[in-house]
């Protein structure tokens, strides 16, 4: 009998993971570890690797080279233990919308081999639990979008595990539908859960993780705190919006002398953003200068540096469809990944 893990351990760790898929490396040298109860974010450009290490870690494919453990077991090696430790919600709701919220409930429970009293009761805890009691008898297909994510959520905690892997959770929800599951996946960590977030949302990472890894290539390039990772690309910004877009080259000019800083310029938003050394000082004579040359504003922020501008500094540019990344998940055909995942999973 395997020993069991102990409880100082992290959640989820892997090192060295490696993943090709015939000839080309999704994962080289893929290295995370998540600790216990918190919210880990997983970040990257398409194609860089991140839905192969969940794949990865949820024993969905082999890893041919490192080695993982999720909640203490090896994932090459004691899959089914893993499998019984692990909630896993997909980019796609994984619910029947004919069935009632309870019905799903109950049918994932009697799928997960609990008694029909057993997973009528674990139901309807799952219902009060994510808020959805009063709608726990009405057809899925009525639920709103993020109610449908947050009984996806319910579903994959059937077994009350202690580690959920969340697939982007949020794609394609309205504001108040990811409110919902952020709420929601609070709810998770706060009682002991751990979580490993992939999200195309950088808002979403600064607000729910407590540690980000940044993915490009097929391995980490950078881990931290959200206010870690900021702080790699300087201090404060100032940005100007402005009435007029054929003013922006103009306004740059002013800006760049007023604070010191080159300028990023946004013609579509008509916005100029410049670093600053001395927040308040820098803020008023970039506005001195601006009033002075006669450049009508719209719009004056002074803040700090956002995650966005952390990916891209991370991670480059991706020129759309032109780039690798993109090419791979944006062509007729599945990627390589994604065909050779359905080849393994059929076996």
């Amino acid at each position: 009998m395997a020993p069991a893990p102990a409880r100082t351990a992290p959640a989820v760790s892997a090192r060295g993971i490696g993943r090709r898929f015939k000839d080309r490396w999704a994962l080289r040298g893929f290295d995370l570890e998540v600790g216990r109860g918190t919210v880990h974010g997983l970040l990257g450009p398409n194609g860089a690797g991140k839905s192969t290490a969940v794949r990865v870690l949820t024993t969905l494919l082999r890893p041919h080279e490192g080695t993982a453990e999720v909640a203490g077991y090896d994932v090459a090696a004691q899959g089914a233990r893993v499998r019984h430790r692990i909630g896993l919600v997909g980019q796609n709701a994984a619910v029947d919308e004919v069935l009632s919220g309870r019905q799903n409930l109950e049918l994932f429970g009697r799928l997960h081999h609990l008694g029909g009293r057993a997973a009528a009761r674990r139901a309807a805890e799952l219902l009060d639990r994510f808020g959805l009691s009063d709608t726990g008898k009405r057809p899925v297909g009525t639920y709103s979008g993020g109610m449908r994510r947050r009984l996806d959520l319910a579903a994959g905690m059937i077994l009350d595990p202690p580690v959920v892997f969340l697939d982007e959770p949020t794609t394609g929800l309205d504001p108040r539908g990811r409110d919902e599951v952020w709420s929601a996946v609070r709810g998770l960590v706060g009682g002991g859960t751990s979580v490993l977030l992939t999200t195309q949302y950088l808002e979403e990472a600064d607000r729910l993780a407590d540690r980000i890894s940044v993915v490009d290539t097929g391995h980490v390039i950078a881990e931290g705190t959200p206010a870690e990772l900021k702080s790699r690309i300087g201090g404060d910004r100032i940005d100007v919006v402005l009435h007029d877009e054929h003013a922006l080259a103009g306004a740059a000019a002013l800006v760049e002398e007023a604070t010191g800083h080159s300028v990023r310029t946004a013609p579509e938003e008509r916005r100029i953003s410049a670093e600053v050394d001395d927040r308040a000082a820098s803020l008023t004579r970039a506005v001195r200068a601006l009033d002075e040359g006669g450049v009508a504003v719209a719009d004056v922020v002074l803040r700090g540096p956002s995650l966005d501008e952390v990916f891209l500094h991370l991670t480059g540019p991706r020129a759309g469809t032109g780039s690798p990344a993109a090419a791979r998940v944006t062509g007729g055909t599945a990627a390589p990944e994604q065909q050779d995942t359905r080849q393994e999973a059929r076996r």
